[in-house]
């Protein structure tokens, strides 16, 4: 078979496993399956039912891995699908299935990818490894996290990167992300004092600080971004307060808020920016009784900022793109968070490239056929290209 039949053959095996996060269904033995016959060293890693694929080609070369998650998100209700999610259907020049975006194709074209270089190219100085987690969707805690955990432990590092995630917009490979935002989250409590609202000399309101803990974080301009991010976001996801009634003063009000923050930024510096803005609100609170807010802030840092500005990978995937399809890819950092954000802190060049992102998530998921023609082959572009770059370089 062609590459394009392979690709197609070996999506529609992995999608046909009902591998809702974080369950890989039978996923990576499939990946194992192909990949011990080519000489790669495959080892399972699992923990608190995450399972884990971490292969590589022996020797001590520069390592290139391939990584990507066998979990998809959930279904949503089966009766607005056209085509059972975990039944793959080809029709009308697209692929249907649960993870045929997101990322199960993209895992195919990595693999078939991998085996068409392995089995013409007989020796390399450098080498090929797969990093593949069923905790992506997830809280991502057991996945690539402590994979990589491990893989320091032991003094393995990753040279290069891709990440199979789906990045394109309107044909596979329009877009190449070298990079991420940050990603931070806070949970603001202000307790103040419950009563009726008839008496405000007896109630602290803890709205009324809120209100103006929230205009003045709105109105902050955090940065204006760089040459490679846009500027720092704030959005507010919730805010709860009242007990149902008209007539009371609640005594807590909570909201919640996340930064995707750039490499402007450090967590603590937003932090302490953060803090400044409440401490600013309580020192200016007008209160009619002698009670005083007690205000607690709680943070959770899901990842931090990363660029691969340039280097041999970005180097390589470009001159794929444009060798294979014949038109120029564009760099971005847009989107969310990905695996990569636990890849790149230990010096690794990390780049997403991947089939379209137009219905990832959503009921009735799937590609056109045609990005697989497309990808399969910009991998296999990519391993050529940079490896004949590392090799040359060594001469």
């Amino acid at each position: 078979m062609d590459l394009y039949q392979q690709t197609l053959s070996l999506a529609k095996a992995l999608i046909a496993q009902p591998s809702v996060t974080p369950e890989d269904g039978n996923c990576q033995q499939q990946l194992i399956d192909i990949l011990q016959p080519l000489g790669f060293e495959c080892e399972t890693l699992e923990w608190q039912g995450v399972k884990n694929l971490w292969a590589t080609q022996p020797g001590e070369g520069a390592l290139l891995v391939f990584a990507g998650h066998t979990d998809v998100v959930p279904t949503g209700e089966l009766g607005l699908w056209k085509y059972p999610p975990f039944e793959p259907t080809e029709i009308d020049g697209k692929l249907y299935g649960r993870g045929a975006a997101d990322m199960k194709t993209d895992i195919a074209a990595m693999i078939v990818a991998a085996k068409t270089y392995v089995e013409a190219n007989s020796q390399s100085n450098a080498r090929l490894g797969f990093l593949i987690t069923s905790d992506e969707e997830g809280p991502a805690k057991f996945g690539t996290k402590a994979v990589m955990e491990v893989l320091a432990s032991r003094n393995q590092k990753i040279d290069y990167c891709v990440v199979g995630e789906p990045s394109s917009s309107l044909w596979a490979g329009d877009t190449i992300k070298n990079g991420r935002r940050g990603s931070m989250t806070a949970v603001v409590q202000i307790i103040g004092k419950q009563g009726h609202v008839a008496y405000p000399e007896q109630v602290l309101n803890p709205n009324h600080l809120l209100g103006a803990v929230i205009e003045k974080l709105v109105a902050e301009r955090w940065d204006a971004g760089n040459d490679f991010f846009p500027p720092t976001s704030f959005q507010i996801t919730d805010i709860s307060s009242g007990v149902g009634a008209g007539n009371v003063v609640p005594e807590n009000a909570t909201f919640q808020f996340n930064f995707r923050f750039n490499t402007e930024q450090t967590v603590e510096g937003i932090q302490q920016r953060v803090q400044q803005i409440l401490d600013t609100c309580l020192a200016n609170a007008e209160v009619e009784s002698a009670d005083k807010y007690d205000v607690d802030i709680q943070w959770t840092v899901s990842g931090l900022p990363f660029l691969t500005g340039s280097g041999d990978l970005v180097d390589a995937a470009k001159l794929a793109v444009q060798q294979v399809t014949g038109k120029a890819t564009t760099l971005s950092t847009s989107g969310g968070t990905s695996d990569g954000r636990f890849i790149a802190p230990t010096g690794t060049e990390v780049i997403e490239i991947g089939v379209c992102n137009h219905s990832i998530h959503q009921i009735n998921e799937n590609i056109q056929l045609e990005d697989i023609r497309n990808i399969t082959p910009i991998y296999l572009a990519i391993i050529e290209k940079l490896f004949h770059k590392l090799s040359s370089t060594e001469q």
